[in-house]
């Protein structure tokens, strides 16, 4: 890259990148018949490749398409010159934020790729903002939504939705149910 484009990416003027350059402090740089000085990225040559693929499946009664769905990936990624490092397998749901393999795969930093079948894969709400935070790169094999996957997950949602709903009921039942013994025991000991 040129000697400008480096002190921008390191925060300093051009004139202390020139005279670092001077001075010999820059390794490997180097000038051009034009003039321009070439500083290489050490970053692009330094970082190593460390791809990792994550299959998922809601439940247990999958586990065979979990199996197969990590082939296809692991087949995609050899297909594209990639080495898998990593295979991460989960049995869970999509609406599962709290998945601890998953949670593991986005906070190690020295992922440089995660590669998943589709979206809902990964999650079935929120993939931007995943895609957003994530440190690395992350590639959906198949960007198709199946119908039949949609009502599945506005099936899942009304169900989790109507969890808590009668969640809440039973525990303001059961606070109702203690407030009236502490009454009780109140008018008894009075």
């Amino acid at each position: 890259m040129k000697l400008s484009t480096w002190c921008k990416k390191q925060g300093i003027t051009y004139r202390s990148g020139w005279n670092n350059f001077h001075a010999g402090k820059l390794k490997n740089a180097y000038r051009l018949e034009s003039g321009a000085i070439i500083v290489p990225d050490e970053e692009e040559k330094t970082k190593a490749e460390y791809v990792v693929v994550y299959a998922r499946v809601s439940s247990s009664e999958n586990r065979d398409n979990l199996e197969k769905q990590a082939e296809r990936l692991c087949q995609y990624c050899n297909a594209k010159g990639w080495i898998v490092e990593e295979v991460v397998k989960e049995c869970a749901s999509g609406l599962n934020d709290s998945r601890p393999k998953l949670q593991k795969l986005l906070k190690n930093k020295s992922i440089t790729k995660l590669v998943v079948e589709h979206k809902d894969r990964l999650t079935r709400f929120g993939f931007e903002y995943i895609n957003t935070l994530f440190q690395g790169e992350l590639l959906v094999i198949n960007k198709s939504e199946a119908k039949d996957e949609l009502m599945e997950d506005f099936v899942s949602l009304v169900t989790s939705f109507c969890a808590r709903i009668y969640g809440q009921r039973r525990s303001k039942r059961k606070t109702e149910k203690l407030i009236k013994e502490l009454q009780l025991e109140d008018a008894n000991d009075s």
